[in-house]
Protein backbone atom coordinates (compact mmCIF):
# COMPACT_ATOMS: atom_id res chain seq x y z
CA UNK A 1 0.00 0.00 0.00
CA UNK A 2 1.36 3.43 -0.96
CA UNK A 3 2.51 5.57 1.93
CA UNK A 4 1.30 9.14 1.36
CA UNK A 5 4.43 11.12 2.14
CA UNK A 6 4.64 13.49 -0.79
CA UNK A 7 2.77 14.07 -4.04
CA UNK A 8 5.74 13.31 -6.30
CA UNK A 9 6.22 9.85 -4.75
CA UNK A 10 2.65 8.69 -5.27
CA UNK A 11 1.90 5.77 -7.57
CA UNK A 12 0.76 6.87 -11.02
CA UNK A 13 -2.88 5.66 -10.58
CA UNK A 14 -3.29 7.84 -7.48
CA UNK A 15 -1.73 10.80 -9.31
CA UNK A 16 -4.24 10.29 -12.11
CA UNK A 17 -7.07 10.11 -9.55
CA UNK A 18 -5.99 13.33 -7.82
CA UNK A 19 -5.33 15.12 -11.12
CA UNK A 20 -8.71 14.09 -12.50
CA UNK A 21 -10.45 15.45 -9.41
CA UNK A 22 -8.52 18.73 -9.41
CA UNK A 23 -9.08 19.24 -13.13
CA UNK A 24 -12.80 18.55 -12.89
CA UNK A 25 -13.21 20.89 -9.93
CA UNK A 26 -11.24 23.59 -11.76
CA UNK A 27 -13.57 23.32 -14.78
CA UNK A 28 -16.55 23.44 -12.43
CA UNK A 29 -15.13 26.57 -10.80
CA UNK A 30 -14.74 28.15 -14.24
CA UNK A 31 -18.38 27.46 -15.10
CA UNK A 32 -19.41 28.88 -11.72
CA UNK A 33 -17.62 32.12 -12.61
CA UNK A 34 -19.36 32.20 -15.99
CA UNK A 35 -22.70 31.66 -14.26
CA UNK A 36 -21.98 34.59 -11.96
CA UNK A 37 -21.19 36.80 -14.97
CA UNK A 38 -24.43 35.79 -16.69
CA UNK A 39 -26.62 36.39 -13.62
CA UNK A 40 -25.18 38.89 -11.12
CA UNK A 41 -22.94 40.34 -13.83
CA UNK A 42 -25.97 41.43 -15.84
CA UNK A 43 -27.87 43.04 -12.94
CA UNK A 44 -27.10 46.54 -14.22
CA UNK A 45 -27.79 45.58 -17.83
CA UNK A 46 -24.10 45.52 -18.79
CA UNK A 47 -21.90 42.44 -19.15
CA UNK A 48 -19.14 42.19 -16.56
CA UNK A 49 -19.24 42.04 -12.78
CA UNK A 50 -19.17 45.40 -10.98
CA UNK A 51 -19.91 46.75 -7.52
CA UNK A 52 -23.26 48.03 -8.87
CA UNK A 53 -24.14 44.48 -9.96
CA UNK A 54 -23.53 43.20 -6.44
CA UNK A 55 -25.57 46.02 -4.90
CA UNK A 56 -28.50 45.41 -7.28
CA UNK A 57 -28.38 41.65 -6.63
CA UNK A 58 -28.44 41.78 -2.82
CA UNK A 59 -29.56 45.27 -1.75
CA UNK A 60 -31.73 45.86 -4.79
CA UNK A 61 -32.33 48.76 -7.13
CA UNK A 62 -34.65 50.86 -4.98
CA UNK A 63 -35.40 53.17 -7.91
CA UNK A 64 -37.27 50.48 -9.83
CA UNK A 65 -39.15 47.17 -9.58
CA UNK A 66 -37.79 43.64 -9.62
CA UNK A 67 -39.34 42.91 -13.02
CA UNK A 68 -37.96 46.10 -14.57
CA UNK A 69 -34.50 45.30 -13.29
CA UNK A 70 -34.64 41.83 -14.83
CA UNK A 71 -35.98 43.14 -18.14
CA UNK A 72 -33.09 45.60 -18.34
CA UNK A 73 -30.57 43.09 -17.00
CA UNK A 74 -30.24 39.31 -17.12
CA UNK A 75 -33.57 38.77 -18.94
CA UNK A 76 -33.01 41.49 -21.53
CA UNK A 77 -32.26 39.07 -24.37
CA UNK A 78 -35.46 37.08 -23.81
CA UNK A 79 -37.85 39.73 -25.17
CA UNK A 80 -37.79 42.40 -27.85
CA UNK A 81 -37.41 46.08 -27.01
CA UNK A 82 -41.07 46.69 -27.86
CA UNK A 83 -42.24 43.83 -25.61
CA UNK A 84 -40.09 45.01 -22.73
CA UNK A 85 -41.40 48.55 -23.15
CA UNK A 86 -45.00 47.27 -23.07
CA UNK A 87 -44.40 45.41 -19.80
CA UNK A 88 -42.59 48.34 -18.16
CA UNK A 89 -45.28 50.77 -19.28
CA UNK A 90 -47.90 48.53 -17.67
CA UNK A 91 -45.85 48.45 -14.45
CA UNK A 92 -45.52 52.24 -14.35
CA UNK A 93 -49.26 52.61 -14.97
CA UNK A 94 -49.86 50.73 -11.74
CA UNK A 95 -49.61 47.06 -12.82
CA UNK A 96 -53.37 46.68 -12.50
CA UNK A 97 -54.86 43.23 -12.98
CA UNK A 98 -57.66 44.73 -15.09
CA UNK A 99 -55.11 45.95 -17.67
CA UNK A 100 -52.94 42.83 -17.56
CA UNK A 101 -54.64 41.21 -20.55
CA UNK A 102 -55.88 44.25 -22.48
CA UNK A 103 -52.39 45.83 -22.52
CA UNK A 104 -50.92 42.74 -24.16
CA UNK A 105 -48.68 41.95 -21.20
CA UNK A 106 -50.36 38.60 -20.50
CA UNK A 107 -49.64 37.37 -24.03
CA UNK A 108 -46.00 38.49 -23.82
CA UNK A 109 -45.53 36.76 -20.47
CA UNK A 110 -47.06 33.54 -21.80
CA UNK A 111 -44.92 33.58 -24.95
CA UNK A 112 -41.65 34.73 -23.43
CA UNK A 113 -41.58 33.86 -19.73
CA UNK A 114 -43.82 30.93 -18.82
CA UNK A 115 -41.60 28.49 -20.71
CA UNK A 116 -39.16 28.73 -17.77
CA UNK A 117 -41.28 30.43 -15.10
CA UNK A 118 -43.87 27.70 -14.56
CA UNK A 119 -45.14 25.43 -11.80
CA UNK A 120 -42.49 22.79 -12.55
CA UNK A 121 -39.59 25.25 -12.16
CA UNK A 122 -37.63 25.29 -8.91
CA UNK A 123 -36.39 28.45 -7.22
CA UNK A 124 -38.06 30.93 -9.60
CA UNK A 125 -41.60 32.36 -9.51
CA UNK A 126 -44.43 30.73 -11.46
CA UNK A 127 -45.58 33.38 -13.95
CA UNK A 128 -48.60 31.37 -15.03
CA UNK A 129 -50.27 32.89 -11.94
CA UNK A 130 -50.90 36.64 -11.86
CA UNK A 131 -50.28 36.97 -8.12
CA UNK A 132 -46.67 35.88 -8.63
CA UNK A 133 -46.19 38.45 -11.37
CA UNK A 134 -47.70 41.13 -9.12
CA UNK A 135 -45.04 40.41 -6.48
CA UNK A 136 -42.20 41.28 -8.86
CA UNK A 137 -43.85 44.56 -9.88
CA UNK A 138 -43.08 45.91 -6.42
CA UNK A 139 -39.99 47.95 -5.57
CA UNK A 140 -36.80 45.92 -5.96
CA UNK A 141 -35.31 45.09 -2.55
CA UNK A 142 -32.78 42.61 -3.91
CA UNK A 143 -32.43 39.03 -2.73
CA UNK A 144 -35.10 37.78 -0.35
CA UNK A 145 -34.27 36.36 3.07
CA UNK A 146 -35.55 32.94 2.01
CA UNK A 147 -33.33 32.87 -1.10
CA UNK A 148 -30.29 34.05 0.88
CA UNK A 149 -30.89 31.33 3.47
CA UNK A 150 -31.24 28.65 0.79
CA UNK A 151 -28.16 29.72 -1.19
CA UNK A 152 -26.07 30.22 1.96
CA UNK A 153 -26.53 26.69 3.27
CA UNK A 154 -26.02 25.15 -0.18
CA UNK A 155 -22.74 27.05 -0.64
CA UNK A 156 -21.49 26.34 2.88
CA UNK A 157 -22.08 22.61 2.62
CA UNK A 158 -21.10 22.12 -1.03
CA UNK A 159 -18.07 24.37 -1.39
CA UNK A 160 -16.59 23.35 1.96
CA UNK A 161 -16.48 19.75 0.72
CA UNK A 162 -14.66 20.84 -2.44
CA UNK A 163 -12.07 22.75 -0.44
CA UNK A 164 -11.68 19.85 1.99
CA UNK A 165 -10.55 17.46 -0.77
CA UNK A 166 -8.43 20.07 -2.54
CA UNK A 167 -6.78 20.90 0.80
CA UNK A 168 -6.28 17.21 1.58
CA UNK A 169 -4.40 16.69 -1.68
CA UNK A 170 -2.38 19.87 -1.18
CA UNK A 171 -1.45 18.82 2.37
CA UNK A 172 0.94 16.24 0.86
CA UNK A 173 2.86 18.93 -1.01
CA UNK A 174 6.45 19.24 0.14
CA UNK A 175 7.69 22.47 -1.43
CA UNK A 176 5.80 25.04 0.71
CA UNK A 177 6.73 25.49 4.34
CA UNK A 178 4.29 23.98 6.83
CA UNK A 179 3.18 27.42 8.01
CA UNK A 180 2.34 28.48 4.45
CA UNK A 181 0.51 25.22 3.83
CA UNK A 182 -1.64 25.82 6.89
CA UNK A 183 -2.46 29.34 5.72
CA UNK A 184 -3.28 28.17 2.19
CA UNK A 185 -5.53 25.36 3.44
CA UNK A 186 -7.36 27.62 5.89
CA UNK A 187 -7.81 30.63 3.59
CA UNK A 188 -10.66 29.21 1.44
CA UNK A 189 -12.78 28.54 4.52
CA UNK A 190 -12.13 32.03 5.87
CA UNK A 191 -13.08 33.65 2.56
CA UNK A 192 -16.08 31.35 2.13
CA UNK A 193 -17.49 32.47 5.47
CA UNK A 194 -16.66 36.09 4.62
CA UNK A 195 -18.40 35.69 1.25
CA UNK A 196 -21.62 34.34 2.77
CA UNK A 197 -21.57 37.00 5.51
CA UNK A 198 -21.02 39.75 2.95
CA UNK A 199 -24.22 38.76 1.11
CA UNK A 200 -26.27 39.34 4.23
CA UNK A 201 -24.44 42.57 5.10
CA UNK A 202 -24.92 43.92 1.57
CA UNK A 203 -28.64 43.19 1.89
CA UNK A 204 -28.73 45.95 4.55
CA UNK A 205 -25.67 48.08 3.71
CA UNK A 206 -24.62 48.46 0.02
CA UNK A 207 -21.05 49.39 0.99
CA UNK A 208 -20.37 45.75 1.86
CA UNK A 209 -20.61 44.87 -1.85
CA UNK A 210 -16.85 45.40 -1.89
CA UNK A 211 -16.47 42.59 0.64
CA UNK A 212 -18.34 40.23 -1.71
CA UNK A 213 -15.75 40.89 -4.42
CA UNK A 214 -12.76 40.67 -2.05
CA UNK A 215 -13.98 37.38 -0.56
CA UNK A 216 -14.62 35.92 -4.00
CA UNK A 217 -11.15 36.85 -5.23
CA UNK A 218 -9.60 35.45 -2.04
CA UNK A 219 -11.32 32.09 -2.54
CA UNK A 220 -10.24 31.93 -6.18
CA UNK A 221 -6.60 32.78 -5.43
CA UNK A 222 -6.25 30.27 -2.58
CA UNK A 223 -7.96 27.56 -4.67
CA UNK A 224 -5.71 28.24 -7.68
CA UNK A 225 -2.55 28.24 -5.52
CA UNK A 226 -3.28 24.81 -4.01
CA UNK A 227 -4.32 23.34 -7.36
CA UNK A 228 -1.28 24.59 -9.28
CA UNK A 229 1.26 23.52 -6.64
CA UNK A 230 -0.35 20.07 -6.38
CA UNK A 231 -0.31 19.49 -10.15
CA UNK A 232 3.28 20.74 -10.50
CA UNK A 233 4.57 18.52 -7.71
CA UNK A 234 2.84 15.42 -9.04
CA UNK A 235 3.92 15.68 -12.67
CA UNK A 236 6.56 18.38 -13.18
CA UNK A 237 8.60 18.33 -9.97
CA UNK A 238 12.05 17.85 -11.48
CA UNK A 239 11.49 20.59 -14.07
CA UNK A 240 9.94 23.22 -11.80
CA UNK A 241 11.67 22.51 -8.48
CA UNK A 242 15.22 22.03 -9.67
CA UNK A 243 17.00 21.11 -6.43
CA UNK A 244 18.04 17.47 -6.65
CA UNK A 245 18.51 17.02 -2.94
CA UNK A 246 15.20 18.60 -2.06
CA UNK A 247 14.27 19.41 1.48
CA UNK A 248 10.75 20.43 2.55
CA UNK A 249 10.11 24.14 2.60
CA UNK A 250 11.48 25.23 -0.78
CA UNK A 251 8.79 27.86 -1.20
CA UNK A 252 9.19 30.54 1.48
Amino acid sequence: MTELKSLRKLDTPIKVLFTGYLTTVAVGYLFALIQVLLTHGMADGKFGLSVEDIVYSYYGNRSGTVLEKKLNGSMKANASEKERFTIMQWIRDGAEKSAYESSGVKKIIENRCVLCHNSQASGIPDFSKFENIAKVTQQDHGATFSSLTRISHIHLFGISFIFMFVGLIFSFAETPKTSYKCIAIGMPYFFLLADILSWWLTKFYPLFAWLVIIAGVGMAVSFAFMLVISILEMWFFKWVFKKKDHTPGLIS
